[in-house]
């Protein structure tokens, strides 16, 4: 499975990566990439490192299976294991897109400070406030069954901690900050990553996230 994870890591990266930066680059002149946030070693900062550094872990999984530098876990090489690894890789790759084209001209990867996006709620975001990156860990996950190795385990463990650590010290005290009463609203009844968890209460404040 090690080339089936590496097409469906190639189409990943074209599309959720390269066609949504065209996309937004045609619209708005820009590709939306912004970054890293915070200062070196800060927890905005490691986050964004956990998150390259999860990106580089899948695309290595397959590549150091094939050169048999690392085997996969036996219990998890079934037939059934690896169908629903695909079937998570595919809605992974589907739900980032459908999150990415919903967000219109706000989608960004990072965030500038400097910059004032509209507050997207409609689509995925009804249920939860940060859907491209739960179809990442989706597709990641797949991934991981696909090719149950150590750099693809790896890879879903940092791409978790990354994430939650972007979220919680970047987006949120961005958000809340730019969109004040309006993002708190919102806030409390979407969950952070799973539809009902993680909702903050009205009264949150920058850096108080739950």
């Amino acid at each position: 499975m090690p080339i089936v994870a590496l097409a469906v890591l190639f189409l990943y990266f074209v599309f959720a990566f390269g066609w949504r930066s065209w996309i937004q680059w045609r619209r708005t002149g820009s590709t939306g990439f912004r970054g890293f946030s915070g200062g070196d070693g800060s927890a905005a900062w490691i986050g964004g490192v956990m998150f390259a550094v999860a990106l580089v872990a899948a695309a290595l999984a397959p590549l150091a299976e094939l050169a048999g530098m690392v085997r996969p876990w036996p219990p998890l090489t079934g037939t059934g294991t690896r169908f629903v690894g695909l079937v998570l890789c595919g809605a992974g790759l589907a739900g980032t897109l459908w999150s990415q084209l919903v967000m219109g001209d706000s989608w960004r990867i990072g965030v500038d400070t400097r910059e004032r996006t509209a507050l997207v709620g409609r689509g995925p975001f009804r249920l939860v406030r940060n859907p491209i990156f739960t179809s990442m860990v989706m597709g990641i996950g797949g991934l991981a069954l696909l090719i149950p190795n150590v750099l693809a385990a790896a890879a879903v463990v940092l791409l978790v901690a990354g994430l939650e650590l972007h979220v919680r010290h970047v987006e949120e005290p961005y958000l809340l900050q730019t969109h004040g009463d309006a993002y708190r609203a919102y806030a409390a009844s979407a969950g952070r990553f799973v539809p009902g968890v993680g909702r903050l209460a009205r009264t949150a404040v920058p850096g108080a996230s739950s």
